[in-house]
């Protein structure tokens, strides 16, 4: 399955059950709002954010089963059973009327490894790392297919990072490598915006990878039952119709499997968090020149089998 949430838009959006419309007052306040350059994330919207299921060209309305993806994800193999079964009869919207939101607007975490690819180090100017490196990104930073990714006004040096994310789909600790598989959910695509200038302050890369809008995510969460195994799948990342990055995910360093095993020894797993796996060489500060991100750009990244997640850039 193919996991998404969505919201319908005016024609089909509703609020305490009753249908809005563009005279509605609450959408003429949020229209207003946006005018005056308050930008809306998420829960601010007056449409209401439901999940459903990707289906050709049509997405089933699974809201009668959850509020959101995640909802369905900590109900475990019966709410996914539940989903599968409900999207034969459901109400359906063409994707053309919905607007696509990240499948997991709050990940519980939001965690990404660093110096993953071989490539990666070496256009980094680093050591083959011993020990897998980890870093929290922030969940607010999370935004999803289409919505713009933001430079702020106190960096100079954003940067894009295509990347494979894994979704977890079972609370567990201490999960060997040979069952990690059983306890994944599913994958998305992840670009792991990161403002160089402040990730390269300090040896702590937090504050670098957690501005707001940095964390785009989708365009689904494609169930392990379509993907198979995660190893071996085509990435690549486009910076205004330019190939920048071109790799297979059986390039990592530690493996997805390896990954849960190492934190899953230190903390328990949660259903929803989202696991960043590194990205290739390519990135816009290894060019040369520099070549970071700017408003009027737009990044586009393409994994077999997962789907493709668009964000154009803009000011603040």
């Amino acid at each position: 399955m193919k996991l998404v949430q969505f919201r319908a838009g005016e024609l089909f959006g509703k609020r305490n059950g009753s249908p809005i419309g563009g005279k509605h007052p609450e959408v003429r306040e949020e229209q207003a709002l946006r005018q005056s350059g308050v930008r809306l994330f998420g829960e601010d919207l007056g449409f209401a954010s439901r999940p459903g299921v990707l289906v050709g060209e049509e997405v089933v309305d699974l809201s009668t089963l959850a509020s959101d993806v995640t909802e369905i994800l900590a109900g475990g193999d019966e709410a996914l059973e539940a989903a599968a079964i409900l999207g034969e009869d459901a109400p359906r919207f063409p994707l053309s009327d919905v607007r696509l939101e990240a499948p997991i607007a709050r990940p519980p975490k939001f965690l990404g490894i660093g110096l993953n690819y071989a490539t990666h180090i070496e256009e980094s100017g680093q050591s083959r790392p011993e020990h897998q490196i980890w870093f929290n990104k922030q969940s607010t930073c999370v935004i999803g297919p289409g919505e713009p990714i933001v430079i702020p006004t106190v960096s100079t040096q954003v940067d894009y990072e295509g990347e494979l994310g894994v979704v977890i789909g079972r609370r567990c600790r201490n999960v060997p490598e040979d069952r990690a598989a059983s306890v994944i959910a599913g994958y998305l695509v992840v670009n792991d915006v990161s403002a160089r200038d402040w990730q390269w302050r300090t040896h702590q890369w937090t504050l670098g990878k957690s501005f707001d809008t940095h964390g785009p995510i989708g365009p689904a969460l494609v169930t392990v039952d379509e993907v198979g195994d995660p190893h071996g799948l085509l990435l690549r990342t486009w910076v205004n119709g330019e190939l920048r990055q071109q790799a297979r995910t059986d390039d990592l360093v530690f493996n997805c499997w390896q990954m849960i095993a190492h934190l899953s020894s230190v903390f328990t797993l949660e259903p929803g968090d989202v696991l960043a796996t590194g990205t290739p060489a390519g990135c816009g500060f290894a060019q040369v020149p520099p070549r970071f991100l700017a408003p009027g750009d737009t990044v586009r990244i393409e994994i077999e089998g997962i789907g493709s997640l668009e964000n154009p850039v803009v000011g603040e």
